[in-house]
């Protein structure tokens, strides 16, 4: 029989969290229901899921020695990476020494920038992808925009958020597509990755669930991105039975790779898709941003069915009904961010709102989500864009 312990007794599960953003709170509140213990880790102070956690640290989470210090001094029973920018040579050692990386080192390695998910997908696993090539300076992107064609998307191997991608729709639109993607990159890799167009109807995210007992599937989730970065999701997305078949199972070739024999955890599949045809795009190996749907659309969200794989808990069924998000975006200085409108947000039936908590604006950020449910994915659509323009951040 599984045990549990309590929180800051010897008894305790113990979580540690590297990134505590919007999401990664939404799993700090999922653990804490069961009694976990949680260590909430970032780059900065206050993140949001450090706002609840048992504990906190801050540091440069690419530093391994400082990534070490801090595993070894609180012992977690398991390391949960919750953003790109990490030190994944240090945790490929601390799995080597018998630590637990969620869902694996190597996953969190790989994933971490694009070339390496990307030559996985595509040269290794054989799976369809948009042509591609990667660059290391400006004569090698033009060179590889030429070889892919116009328009061509430019994004660094290494972001989060939409952050330095472009489109570039001819070749002159390269210098800029250059600069703007080694500013908006997440870590100095010195390469991008440029992208052909191909021609789909949608693109869907495939929530993927690797757990003790094998796979389960969340039904897809639809998005709208703008530069990269999500500005609205839905679920169920409306697919072709042959369409759902072969996301599912290009999802879960690519996360059985990732995982191996004992890897675990939730990974959001990014896909498009073109009447019965599907390709694979990108895949994250932790809760995905426009999976927030899933709070108010699935009777386990996707931070829960995350904490369920990483504690080996049962998966039953999971019923998803029509529901919707649209996230509050804020821009500019803000040093004490301030909300208006959440009442007006919350006046409709079947709505609610998450304010994450970050405690500074600088530049362009998420700062909220509204969530709706409805009678169709229309309605639930409807609700939640109209919740989220009535919410204003100062």
């Amino acid at each position: 029989m599984k045990k549990f312990g309590t929180p800051l007794k010897p008894s305790a599960i113990k979580i540690m969290l590297l990134g505590s953003g919007e999401l990664g709170k939404e799993v700090a509140i999922e653990a804490m229901r069961l009694g976990v213990e949680v260590i909430a880790c970032d780059r900065y102070d206050n993140a949001p899921a450090m706002l609840i956690a048992n504990r906190a640290h801050t540091f440069n989470m690419r530093d391994g020695a400082a990534l070490r210090r801090i595993v070894e001094r609180e012992r977690p029973h398991f390391i949960v990476p919750e953003i790109e920018a990490i030190a994944t040579d240090t945790l490929v050692e601390l799995e080597e020494e018998g630590w637990t990386v969620i869902p694996t080192a190597r996953a969190t390695r790989l994933t971490m920038d694009r070339r390496g998910i990307r030559q996985l997908a595509a040269e290794k696993l054989r799976l369809p992808t948009s042509p591609y090539r990667f660059a290391s300076s400006l004569a090698e992107l033009e060179e590889g925009a030429r070889a892919v064609g116009f328009p061509c998307f430019i994004k660094p191997t290494m972001s989060s958020s939409g952050h330095g991608q472009s489109v570039a729709r001819k070749p002159t639109d390269l210098a800029r597509s250059w600069r703007q993607a080694v500013e908006g990159s997440r870590a100095d890799t010195g390469m991008v990755i440029v992208e052909g167009a191909i021609d789909f109807d949608y693109e869907i995210t495939q929530l993927t669930v690797r757990h003790d007992k094998g796979f389960s599937f969340c039904a897809p989730i639809g998005h709208v991105q703008i530069d990269g970065d999500y500005r609205e999701s839905w679920q169920p997305h409306a697919m072709s039975a042959g369409a759902v078949k072969k996301a599912q199972a290009i999802a879960r070739k690519v996360v059985g790779d990732l995982c191996g024999a004992k890897g675990r955890g939730i990974f959001g599949v990014e896909l498009f898709v073109k009447g019965s045809r599907v390709w694979f795009s990108e895949l994250s190996p932790r809760p995905h941003d426009t999976g927030m749907v899933t709070m108010v659309s699935q009777n386990m969200s996707e931070m829960e069915l995350h904490v369920r794989a990483i504690l080996a808990l049962p998966i039953p069924e999971i019923v998803c009904r029509p529901g919707a998000s649209v996230p509050v975006l804020a821009e500019g200085e803000i040093g004490d961010p301030t909300y208006t409108g959440v009442d007006k947000a919350l006046a409709q039936a079947g709505t609610s709102v998450r304010l994450f908590g970050k405690p500074e604006v600088r530049g362009h950020r998420r700062m909220a989500v509204a969530l709706a449910t409805g009678r169709t994915v229309k309605d639930a659509r409807r609700k939640a864009l109209t919740a989220a323009k009535k919410i204003k951040v100062w």
